[in-house]
């Protein structure tokens, strides 16, 4: 039953969404992440077996061979389409990385190096469907910012194979290596490193709880891109568009997960229920159905006075994905203030972020948004900052110095500054 709210009538808007999760989930994957550190592969294809039903016994890593053959099983359309997303993402990617840089004052040199880092573990789920975008977007960003190594992992089906849109979007993207392998093993694999699978610095790609559990798990043994929850959307929406294509854009979200947070905030009091009742034949019609009507239960429509009240309802959901379909989409984007990605006006469906036009699709979920960005080249570098002093420069900002450090008490800071300086 989808939910309509005005806050002028005393509705309150949602608690912020959080990453809190059932501490069930929390401690299996604490003892699945365990067991993989101490038995490596053994655990892995005990898992394996266990959780997707698929033997992976001696053939945890897909033979190169195997990848080049997908190309083989997809039509032409296919590779073509997945080969221009490609293209779109690595041109994407190359405008994000920091540059380093130096300068001088004082008698001092500083600046920064900009290094990537020496390996990336991608996580790509499975289950439901297979998402070669997602392959995509996690290998490219990376091999953009010159990361040597690149690893993939993913479930199997239950005859152990991967599919071949996954195999060839990796092979597009430069990954190295694919593992049949998914769930919260997968990422204690990537964070420890087995017999098959090498250690990485950091882990990327979206998953279910027990994969954010995980993460969560071995993050400082491995970096992370950040704790996922289900996908969310925030339509801001006036009297200028068609409900039925509205209708069109929330089931597309919905039909994500039985999770999806799917959001209205109407500017046209007529709005609401127009969007509702063509809902009705767009849900009925979905090829995904029950998956569409499980995740409507978390819709809700919002009656919004004006343009900053929308502005502060989405602020507050902090969403993954905004659409703006108004009048002056551009004019609302400036009142607005956290979002992952933003569409905007009648011409821009999400779908397209997340097929690699114009955004990454590995974006901040659950209010993070608050705080974090989008996967980006730049989360597979690190910035490094150096100093050299010239001579005589310890004699212009030498007393400074120690000054501060004798004010803490750290007197040998102090003096390793004063050494340094030419006898007064």
């Amino acid at each position: 039953m989808i939910q309509i709210k005005n806050l002028r009538h005393g509705d309150a808007l949602p608690e912020p969404a959080s990453v809190a999760l059932d501490p069930e989930i929390v401690q299996g994957a604490r003892a699945i992440v365990e067991r993989v550190r101490i038995e490596g592969d053994a655990a892995l294809v005990d898992l394996t077996e266990r959780f997707d039903g698929a033997d992976v016994s001696g053939r945890i890593k897909v033979p190169f061979e195997e990848m080049e053959s997908a190309a083989d099983a997809l039509s032409t359309e296919l590779r073509e389409a997945l080969d221009d997303m490609a293209e779109r993402l690595a041109e994407l990617h190359d405008r994000q990385l920091p540059q380093q840089w130096e300068e001088e004052s004082w008698g001092v040199r500083y600046g920064e190096q900009v290094k990537a880092i020496d390996s990336a573990g991608c996580y790509v789920p499975g289950g439901r469907a297979s998402y070669p975008s997602t392959v995509l977007m996690t290998a490219i960003p990376a091999r953009v910012a010159g990361v040597r190594r690149v690893v993939l992992c993913t479930p199997p089906a239950q005859d152990g194979s991967v599919a071949a849109p996954v195999l060839y979007a990796a092979l597009i993207a430069g990954v190295n290596d694919v593992f049949r392998v998914g769930g919260a093993h997968a990422i204690a694999a990537l964070a420890h490193g087995t017999e098959t699978i090498g250690r990485v610095d950091k882990i990327v790609g979206p998953g279910n709880a027990w994969v954010t559990a995980a993460k969560k798990e071995v993050y400082g043994t491995a970096g992370i891109d950040s704790l996922a929850g289900p996908t969310e959307l925030v339509i801001v929406a006036d009297a200028s568009v068609d409900p039925a294509t509205i209708a069109v854009d929330l089931v597309a979200q919905a039909e994500h997960d039985p999770m999806a947070r799917t959001t209205l905030v109407a500017l046209d009091e007529d709005l609401p229920s127009a969007v509702i009742e063509a809902l009705e034949n767009e849900v009925a019609a979905s090829p995904r159905r029950e998956i569409v009507e499980a995740a409507m239960e978390f819709t809700v429509i919002y009656s919004a006075e004006d343009e900053e009240e929308a502005a502060a309802i989405s602020d507050h959901i902090a969403p993954e994905h905004l659409q703006i379909v108004t009048g002056h989409p551009r004019g609302f984007l400036a009142k607005a203030r956290r979002y992952g990605a933003a569409f905007l006006g009648p011409l821009t469906p999400v779908s397209f972020g997340d097929y690699g036009v114009g955004s990454n699709h590995v974006l901040p979920t659950m209010a993070n948004a608050r705080f974090s960005s989008g996967l980006r080249a730049a989360d597979f570098v690190t910035v490094s900052s150096w100093i050299e002093v010239q001579e005589g420069a310890n004699d212009i900002v030498g007393p400074g110095v120690e000054q501060i450090a004798s004010a803490e008490g750290l007197a040998a800071h102090a003096k390793a500054s004063r050494i340094r300086r030419h006898p007064d």
